[in-house]
């Protein structure tokens, strides 16, 4: 089955518009990287050179992978909830537009700000590291490899947490309800970025392939889920069957 290409825009500028105006979704978008890149951008000039030794065995950079597994639950939480509380649900799902093409739209509307926000936090990050950390340090902080698997499992992680948050959104009542449960959807996926940059887990080769392919299944099945679940009768009705 063809989707609109025309159907899916719209839908993706009206929904980065409602984003706009929603102070939660902005200040989300907004403070969620800074708890993640302040404490970093901090620390890592003022690591002496005999710090090198410990990055070469941890992984700072996964730290910022909660990122995207945080900042695209808590804006997809808004994608059904949000606009079922002001009332614009019903005559969106009143129109001809496929249920496939509504929620890739939804769906795209949530990933581009994330990914953009991720992608800039990275190079910001990365610039302050080669100005402002010894040589040492910045070398073992960025190191090709790591850089490739933190630009490779981003929009991953962005696309798992969108199903997820989504899948919130179609199943609650209360906007703030689906944000707090995406984020406590997303803890997860923090606690494993968060062991791996501290060097409790070891960041292996094959823990980054199978992790790279439970993520890419996971996002398969997660866009046949919603596809399945998207019922236009239940969400307009708010029923939970």
């Amino acid at each position: 089955m063809s989707l609109s290409r025309r159907r899916v825009r719209a839908v993706v500028r009206k929904e980065l518009r409602d984003y706009r105006r929603n102070a939660s979704i902005v200040l989300t978008m907004a403070l969620v990287p800074l708890v993640f890149v302040v404490p970093l951008l901090i620390e890592v000039p003022t690591l002496p050179a005999s710090a090198s030794g410990v990055f070469l065995h941890g992984d700072p950079l996964a730290y910022l992978l909660g990122i995207p597994a945080l900042v695209p639950a808590a804006v997809a939480a808004y994608s059904v909830v949000g606009e079922r509380e002001q009332g614009t649900l019903e005559p969106v799902l009143t129109t001809p537009i496929r249920r496939e093409e509504l929620l890739l739209g939804k769906a795209l509307a949530a990933m581009v700000p994330a990914l953009a926000i991720s992608y800039l936090i990275y190079v910001f990050f990365v610039v302050w590291v080669e100005l402002l950390a010894r040589a040492p340090v910045a070398s073992a902080i960025l190191r090709g490899p790591v850089l490739v698997a933190q630009v490779l499992f981003t929009p991953l992680l962005v696309a798992w947490s969108i199903w997820v948050g989504t899948a919130i959104s179609t199943r609650t009542g209360d906007f703030r309800v689906a944000q707090q449960l995406g984020t406590l959807a997303s803890l997860p996926v923090i606690a494993v970025t968060s062991l791996i940059a501290f060097n409790v887990i070891h960041a292996s080769l094959g823990l980054v392939l199978c992790l790279g392919a439970a993520l890419l299944l996971a996002d398969t099945l997660g866009w046949r889920k919603m596809s399945a679940i998207f019922d236009r009768e239940r969400l307009v009705t708010g029923t939970r069957s």
